[in-house]
């Protein structure tokens, strides 16, 4: 099921319940756009927590009705609305289907992947690359190495197909990632979210080498123990938890 169904049960609900608020119990509420957006903002917000929804929707329903209200202050044209809205599409993309949102791996994150990497040549995969960064610092490091870095959203993916022409050893392409075969990779790396690593665990322990590697960044394949976990020396306190899939068929 898509996040936005509870995400907007959870709005609609709140609604509902600051508007009785504000008509039995705290008439006054109907006359303070932002006190009773912030009533909505909270009710939902305990909605969504009642229906288990990711615990990142908390604040984006609390914020979300007051920040609306801020907003139609403004008296900004209709076209400003517009072209935010559309950026903010070509960025973002699908991620109410996808589940990933965009997340952007810092150089130190790719130096210790450039240690991961194995000694030989191979083809490393950098499934949902976003602006390429990562993938065209290391493929810099190891051009023995291709690189593939596969990305659906569409800025996202003109901007690092575009930083990547002039590196002979790095392929951008735009698509879904999921229809990609990973038999070929020696290593598969994924910076995703909690909700697809079951699905990406079963695909690659289907598809992937006995000595492959798959390396989540931040985020571990439930029930699945790492055969090793990097700890990356930045602000984040990123880990990178490597595991071979291949080798649980």
């Amino acid at each position: 099921m898509s996040p936005l169904r509870p995400a907007v049960l959870a709005q609609i609900s709140g609604w509902l319940i600051a508007f009785a608020l504000s008509r039995i119990a705290y008439p006054p509420l109907a006359a303070h756009p932002y006190e009773f957006a912030l009533a909505q903002g909270f009710c939902a917000a305990l909605i969504s927590y009642k229906l288990e929804a990711p615990p990142w929707w908390v604040p984006i329903h609390i914020a979300s009705p007051p920040l609306l209200v801020a907003a139609v202050g403004l008296h900004w044209p209709p076209g400003v609305w517009l072209s935010a809205f559309a950026l903010l599409m070509l960025v973002f993309w699908r991620t109410d289907s996808s589940r990933v949102p965009l997340y952007l791996s810092n150089r130190s994150t790719a130096l210790e992947l450039a240690r991961l990497i194995p000694p030989h040549p191979c083809q490393v995969i950098d499934l949902g690359c976003g602006n390429g960064g990562l993938l065209r610092m290391i493929a810099k490091m190891r051009p023995d190495c291709r690189f593939v870095g596969i990305e659906h959203a569409p800025l996202p993916w003109l901007i690092a197909w575009v930083g990547s022409r002039r590196q002979t050893n790095l392929e951008v392409r735009y698509g879904d990632f999921w229809r990609e075969p990973l038999g070929s990779y020696g290593l598969v790396y994924a910076f995703l979210s909690p909700a697809p690593m079951l699905r990406l665990w079963a695909k690659a322990r289907l598809e992937m080498a006995p000595d492959a590697l798959l390396i989540s960044n931040s985020f571990a394949v439930p029930d699945q123990i790492p055969e090793q976990t990097t700890d990356v020396a930045d602000r984040r306190r990123t880990r990178l938890l490597c595991y071979r899939p291949g080798r649980t068929k």
